[in-house]
C-alpha cells in the first residue's frame, strides 16, 4: 500500500534533517514541494544534494501574495499526488521546519489523509533553531510560553503579550515596525532579539534597534525569552 509522508527538512542546514527524514527522502519515487510561481522551492534547496536522479519531481505551486488564495493550488496538488498514490507510488512532501508547525503540508494532508496512509516525519522548527542559533533558553519551568504571527493587529499582539512569559512573533515581513511598536509600549525591546535565515550561513542575529525594517524578510522572526 503507498504511503503518503509529510517530512520536515528544517530551516535550511542540510545536517540538521534526521536520519528518517534522509531514508525516506533518497527511497521513494516521488517527491513534491513547495515553489513559487517562478519555480524556486527553498525546501527543495535544503536537500537537493540527497535527490535521486530516477525520482519523480512535482513541484507545488503556491502563491506568496496574501491577497491570493492558495486553497486552489493545494486542490490541484491534491489531485496530482492522489493519482501517484493511486497508482502504488510513496510520495514525499518536503516541507520546511515541521509539517505541522504553521506547514504547507497541512493542507495537503486535510485533503489526502483520509483516503491514503500518511505518516509525519517531525522536523526542526524555526522556532526552536532561532533560540539554538541565540544561545538563549526560550522559557523555564511552569513560564507561559507563546508563538505569535506579526500579522495580528496591536490590540491582539499587546494582550497576548501581557499575559506571556515568553514569546516568539513570526511571520514578520513589513509587520516588522508594528511590531516594534508593541514592544516599545511594552518594555520588552531589551528582552527582544531578532533573526533571519537561521542556521543559515548569511544567518543574522540583532538587537531589535538594529534592524532596518524595510529589509525584514517574512520568514525573519523575534524572540522574546523568559527571564530566569
Amino acid at each position: 500500500m503507498s504511503c503518503l509522508y509529510g517530512v520536515g527538512v528544517g530551516t535550511g542546514n542540510p545536517e540538521l534533517i534526521t536520519l528518517k527524514a534522509l531514508r525516506i527522502l533518497q527511497s521513494v519515487p516521488v517527491i513534491a514541494y513547495p515553489a513559487s510561481e517562478q519555480g524556486n522551492s527553498f525546501a527543495r534547496s535544503i536537500v537537493a544534494e540527497f535527490l535521486q536522479d530516477n525520482q519523480i519531481e512535482i513541484p507545488i505551486i503556491l502563491p506568496f501574495k496574501l491577497e491570493k488564495s492558495a486553497q486552489p493550488f493545494y486542490d490541484k496538488a491534491a489531485e496530482q499526488l492522489a493519482e501517484q498514490l493511486s497508482n502504488g507510488r510513496d510520495v514525499a512532501v518536503l516541507c520546511e521546519g515541521d509539517p505541522f508547525f504553521y506547514g504547507s503540508f497541512m493542507y495537503i494532508f486535510n485533503r489526502l489523509s483520509p483516503k491514503f496512509t500518511t505518516e509525519i516525519i517531525p522536523g526542526i522548527s524555526s522556532v526552536m533553531a532561532s533560540a539554538a542559533m541565540m544561545g538563549i533558553p526560550l522559557t523555564y519551568r511552569n513560564d507561559v510560553f507563546m508563538v505569535l504571527s506579526g500579522i495580528l493587529s496591536k490590540e491582539v499582539l499587546k494582550e497576548k503579550l501581557r499575559v506571556a512569559d515568553a514569546a516568539v512573533i513570526i511571520k514578520l515581513g513589513k509587520n516588522f515596525s508594528k511590531v516594534k511598536q508593541v514592544l516599545q509600549e511594552l518594555g520588552l525591546v531589551e528582552r527582544a532579539k531578532y533573526i533571519e535565515n537561521a542556521t543559515l550561513e548569511n544567518q543574522q542575529i540583532l538587537s531589535i534597534d538594529e534592524v532596518e525594517a524595510e529589509t525584514v524578510p517574512y520568514f525573519s522572526l523575534i524572540v522574546i525569552p523568559s527571564q530566569f
